[in-house]
Parts: C-alpha cells; structure tokens; sequence
C-alpha cells in the first residue's frame, strides 16, 4: 500500500482556499514521515497557475521523491458546490494540469443527473491521455449513498472513470462503510482517504447532507485518547 498525505491537512478547516503550510514544508514532512505521494490541491496550486508554476510544484516533490497521487483542480470541486461540475464541462485545462503534475488521477464533482453524460465524455477525453478520473464519497452529492454510487458509477460506465471511498462521508450519510460496502464497491475504487471522526449531538462540527439533514460530529487527532481504534 501507497501512503499519500493530503494537501487538506495543510488548509483551515473552515477554509479550503487557505493553505496553512508551504508546499516545499509539507512536502519535507511527508517525505520525513515515509509518504510516497502528496494528493494535490488548488490551496497549493490550481488549474488557474500558469502551467510554469505547477510544473514548478511537481519539482519542489520530485526534490524529495515524493509523488502526485491524485490532483483536485479548483476549489469548487472539493467545496462540493454548485459550481463543482464545471470541470466536466471543460475538462482539458485540468488533464494539463495532470500531466504537468505527472499524475494520472484527477477528482471531479457531481451534483445531478445531468453531469452524467458530462463525465462520461470527460472521462473519454481523460481516456486519450492515458488519465484517469474519480468521484468521492461525498455529502450532497450523487455518492451519499451506497446504491446511487454504484448506479452513477455504473451509469457513467467508463472503465477509467472511479471512485475515491471516504468511509467518514458515508457515516456521515449513516450508510455502511465496510463489510459487504468494500466489496461492492471495490471494482471501481481508485483511491482512499481516511480521516478521523466522532458522531455525536454534541459535536463541535456540522455538515449537512440530503439524507439525514445536518450532523455534528468532532475532529479527532490521531493523538488524542480514541483518536485511533
């Protein structure tokens, strides 16, 4: 198994456009703690950078021997927000991206229906390029849920077109996470985040989702008491 550190634990929680670290610090962290990879994010660098700048990023991580796992393009994507699709319908600047990064992953968004047919055809431009896009389980999105992420997954049908399984948005969603869940889903996961969470009434946090409204939870640092089962 390849570990890769998300650029998300270098961003404000409240706040994915502000970095809190620098690249070249985090990725001295990520190379001193034995990462492969960093997974990309626009609070680093965004499909808007000139493509000198990225390629600029991809050097300050070959310095370390650290890889791009996966690249998020812009902050609407992992915003989740109604503005998320948009990378569908113009997918070309983000395959640069990719490319320039020497990754073969990219995380796109899907809000309805109607961007099926977009990632299809995305996904087919991404195919030509030898590249690869993939969805997260995710709140307000078309992959709340275990059985409508497998029907777009299986709607888009596109072998390179997959899934990021994040078992923190499906409790969330009160769905299932393991089990019976990995193997169904299996077939079609790219990639994996993990990050620590407790549900509880009294949670310091709140995200809202379709199927359960909203739901508060706590962060929980791998440091603290309960932090890792």
């Amino acid at each position: 198994m390849k570990l890769s550190l998300s650029t998300r634990v270098a961003e404000n929680f409240r706040d994915k456009r502000e970095a809190t670290v620098e690249l070249d610090d985090l990725a001295q962290i990520a190379a001193r703690e034995g990462y492969y990879a960093l997974c990309m994010r626009a609070s680093q660098v965004c499909v808007d950078d000139n493509r000198e700048r990225i390629r600029s990023a991809r050097a300050t991580l070959e310095s370390r021997d650290l890889t791009v796992s996966m690249v998020t393009g812009d902050f609407a994507i992992p915003e989740n927000s109604e503005q998320g699709p948009g990378a569908l319908r113009n997918i070309e600047p983000y395959l640069d991206m990719a490319d320039d990064l020497g990754c073969d992953l990219l995380r796109i968004c899907m809000k309805s229906a109607a961007d099926i047919q977009w990632a299809r055809d995305a996904a087919d431009a991404a195919q030509e390029r030898g590249l690869r896009l993939a969805h997260q389980c995710h709140t307000r999105s078309l992959f709340e849920t275990v059985h409508e992420t497998l029907e777009v997954l299986r709607s888009v049908g596109r072998s390179n077109f997959g899934l990021i399984y994040e078992p923190a948005n499906l409790e969330l969603c009160g769905q299932p996470y393991a089990g019976e869940t990995l193997e169904v889903l299996y077939p079609w996961i790219f990639n994996v985040y993990l990050q620590n969470q407790r549900l509880h009434a009294g949670g310091v946090d709140e995200l809202e989702t379709w199927t359960r409204g909203p739901v508060r939870f706590d962060q929980c640092p791998l440091w603290e008491e309960g932090g890792l089962d």
